[in-house]
């Protein structure tokens, strides 16, 4: 059986997507940590966003999200994975499933949601406007 193969440019959209996605949902670590006042550091955004990074790339791949690229499929990634991964934050750090974490969640798809949006947004613009 053969499969189709994608052409390089799209491969290289899939992985600048998945790049800026990554970016977008760690820079909600960092901002997070800074309002905080946790500090900056490897471990923190390591701590913060690996797990939520996880989840979101997780279902992403599964939903199509960087093979087929549309609001269609980044909803999913966004909807399920997020939460996901903050639930495995919270078992990875033993914060249990109370009201804290709930509220993270709802704070974090908020913002993960913003930055998302504004990545994929100004992404889609520069390509307009590179055509």
């Amino acid at each position: 059986m053969r499969t189709a193969r994608r052409p390089a440019g799209a491969l290289r959209h899939a992985w600048v997507l998945a790049l800026g996605d990554a970016v977008a949902i760690a820079l909600f670590a960092v901002i997070g940590l800074a309002s905080h006042r946790e500090g900056e550091s490897a471990a923190g955004l390591l701590r913060n966003a690996g797990p939520v990074l996880a989840g979101f790339l997780a279902v992403a791949l599964a939903a199509g999200t960087y093979r087929r690229p549309s609001l269609r499929t980044l909803a999913p990634a966004w909807l399920l994975g997020v939460p996901a991964g903050v639930l495995l934050r919270a078992a990875i750090l033993g914060h249990g499933y109370g009201a804290k974490t709930f509220t993270f969640m709802a704070v974090t798809l908020v913002v993960t949601g913003l930055l998302l949006a504004a990545w994929r947004g100004l992404h889609a613009i520069a390509r307009r406007r590179s055509r």
